[in-house]
């Protein structure tokens, strides 16, 4: 079985293998971020595949919103735990899920799209926090069927 036949716990498994520095609650927190993200767009936006489509700011911004939610005050120590400490982590568990095909990328989805974000602040709650590094492309990562939120 090649790994875009896998199901979605078994490719994670796979990447883990190759790479553990990240828990693997995080890739299923990221898979439901982008599927919590992508269902609080407006629904002419929803309808649209390609308007669908998030960026990398718009999914980190998302990512920390459940993650308060699902976790209040503790969001951050939940992420540092699972080895998420930037928006770049968040980044390469994206990457690392197209590169098994359980996400879906565009040609211009970059990792650099995921930089610059204040993953720590962001998932505080704090007003300055999350901002995006100016100049990101509409990229990010489109959801494909997979888990639920975890």
């Amino acid at each position: 079985m090649t790994t875009d036949e896998l199901p979605f716990w078994d490719a994670v498994d796979r990447l883990r293998e190759r790479d553990p520095r990240y828990r693997r609650e995080a890739y299923g927190f990221v898979t439901a971020a982008l599927g919590w993200t992508v269902e609080s767009l407006p629904a002419e936006r929803r309808r649209d595949p390609v308007r669908r489509h998030l960026n990398g700011a718009e999914l980190l911004q998302g990512l920390a919103g459940l993650a308060r939610q699902e976790f209040g005050s503790m969001a951050g120590t939940v992420f540092r735990e699972w080895g998420v400490h930037s928006g770049e982590d968040v980044g390469r568990i994206v990457f690392e899920l197209v590169e098994c095909h359980q996400l879906s990328q565009r040609a211009e989805d970059r990792i650099e799209d995921f930089r610059g974000f204040d993953l720590a602040a962001a998932l505080a709650g704090e007003p300055a926090g999350g901002r995006a590094r100016p100049g990101i492309s509409e990229g990010g990562a489109s959801r494909k069927p997979g888990p639920g939120p975890v």
